[in-house]
């Protein structure tokens, strides 16, 4: 199973009302993308959000939560929500919320 279809369904229904959200597979996964730039991804059944630097010391501390580690270097600004983390739809969307935060601060590509 490449990613969780379930939980892609259900981030995809937290996002249904932002403008500019696209889904594209990548990472072995499925990533959301806000005006071109990443927001969320889900890779197998754990959610990749993308807080930024100014974020991501905080975002560690939360439950369930570690670095996002795809290519054996961990990459600053991005975590990893085990399924536990996202199990209810209040941590999700805590968590999805996150992400677009982040991902509409930035330049639209």
């Amino acid at each position: 199973m490449p990613y969780d279809e379930p939980l892609a369904e259900r981030v995809n229904q937290l996002l249904l009302t932002h403008a500019g959200v696209t889904a594209r597979k990548m990472f072995g996964g499925l990533a959301f993308m806000l005006n071109g730039n990443m927001s969320v991804g889900i890779v197998q059944d754990h959610l990749m959000v993308r807080v930024g630097p100014e974020g991501y010391e905080d975002a560690l501390e939360q439950p369930h939560c570690r670095p996002m580690d795809i290519t054996g270097r961990p990459m600053r600004g991005w975590v990893m929500v085990d399924a536990k983390g996202v199990a209810a739809d209040t941590d999700l969307n805590t968590w999805v919320h996150l992400g677009v935060r982040f991902a509409s601060s930035l330049p639209v590509k």
